[in-house]
């Protein structure tokens, strides 16, 4: 019986699976949760501008900065992160450590 023959993806195919590639949005998971925490944040800042009187500390002093810090530090944070484990390459355990001597096997 005859073996199947593999086929070579056309050029066609190639430059789509290229195209597909470069459309992929280039958020992960961490962009994701970063991105909610600043959420969580800015209701956090709302939710301290509408506690206590209008000339209270929470109103005037905690909540603009707890503002400032969501909008203007963590949700620019979450577009801007980029996970870095991705192009990391894992070591080989088959090298040899050197010894404190500088004389591999002599401890």
């Amino acid at each position: 019986m005859a073996r199947p023959v593999k086929r070579r993806p056309r050029p066609k195919q190639r430059q789509k699976e290229a195209e597909r590639e470069k459309s992929r949005l280039p958020f992960t998971v961490h962009n994701y949760v970063i991105f909610g925490i600043g959420i969580v944040v800015l209701l956090f800042g709302y939710i301290f501008l509408s506690i206590g009187p209008v000339d209270s500390f929470w109103s005037l002093t905690l909540a603009p900065v707890v503002l400032v810090i969501g909008y203007l530090v963590i949700i620019p944070l979450s577009f801007l992160y980029h996970h870095k484990s991705q192009g990391r390459q894992p070591e080989k355990k088959d090298q040899q450590q050197p010894s404190e001597s500088g004389v591999p096997g002599v401890r």
